[in-house]
């Protein structure tokens, strides 16, 4: 098959790169600076513009599949500048790419995008799966809605869509866990308010897997992409002292403490998202990484 990846660089896009060539398929990417464009036999750039409107068309050539990955980082402070990047880095890139589809002759049959898991409620108990209408009222929940919506028109054009919410991702090159571990390495680990916040985290490794196997099997609609384990804050923050080795002593931090710090951005340490991952099981797709402790090992032992 052939590719073409928008947040190619970033830490799932490079996960996901790799393991594409590894098995042969061929790679178009889209990236927003000239000089990171590589043109090899199967892995090609292209330069686009959001902002501008620009995108160069021969990144669809021979083209079956689009991956959605592009979007600002959420964990930056959340100004009212930057709340509108978050939610245009997502809406603006898939309306250029829906434009370019629909008026571009191509055989692109599907279109993968990242979306967040933010959309549903807090539960400490109840477990959420891809067929609940409740959304929570956040920010956060917001973007993921807008950011959903925004890939709907391609169905309009006869291409599957298919949307993976995503939890904690476990990886040592970014993302959470670096910034979980780096206290913990040097002593100063807590655990976050009262630590039932339930967490549903996936490792990079079944991530990228996950987002083949929504091609290969030209999945439709929402799907998790969490483990089949959410663990609380607590038990998290326990498991990575434990693989480090290094001693929990602190109290835990009060949200208060958090929002001083952090401002709005600090609910991310504090939200409860328990999921199901029933649906993408049933599916076919088998984690290699379902227990937290497995995956910890992975990276850090």
């Amino acid at each position: 098959m052939k590719f073409l990846i928008t947040g190619a660089t970033g830490l799932v896009g490079g996960e996901l790169v790799q393991l594409l060539l590894a098995k042969q398929h061929t790679v178009h990417y889209l990236t927003t600076s000239r000089s990171k464009i590589i043109e090899q036999a199967n892995y090609i750039g292209f330069y686009w513009n959001p902002q501008a409107g620009k995108i160069d068309e021969r990144c669809l050539y021979g083209v079956d599949v689009i991956i959605h990955l592009a979007g600002a980082t959420i964990a930056s402070r959340w100004t009212k500048a930057y709340k509108q990047e978050i939610i245009e880095s997502r809406t603006l890139t898939s309306d250029l790419l829906f434009n370019l589809v629909k008026k571009t002759p191509n055989q692109v049959k599907q279109i993968i995008s990242a979306s967040g898991t933010a959309i549903y409620p807090e539960s400490t108990i109840k477990v959420y799966d891809e067929r609940t209408t409740e959304n929570e009222d956040s920010f956060l929940s917001y973007v993921v809605k807008k950011w959903e919506d925004s890939v709907v028109p391609f169905q309009m054009l006869g291409i599957k869509v298919c949307k993976l919410r995503t939890g904690i991702v476990l990886s040592k090159k970014g993302g959470a866990v670096p910034e979980m571990v780096k206290p913990i390495r040097l002593g100063f680990g807590a655990i976050m308010g009262s630590g039932e916040q339930v967490q549903s985290w996936i490792h990079l490794h079944d991530l990228a897997r996950l987002y083949y196997f929504a091609a290969e099997h030209q999945l439709e609609g929402v799907y998790n992409a969490v483990s089949p384990h959410p663990i609380s804050n607590a038990a998290m923050t326990k498991a990575i002292a434990k693989t480090l080795k290094k001693p929990l002593w602190l109290p835990s931090i009060p949200e208060f403490v958090m929002k001083l710090v952090l401002g709005e951005m600090a609910y991310l340490l504090f939200t409860s998202k328990n999921l199901s991952a029933q649906k993408i099981t049933e599916a076919g797709f088998r984690f290699e990484f379902e227990e937290l402790d497995k995956a910890l090992a992975a990276l850090y032992e």
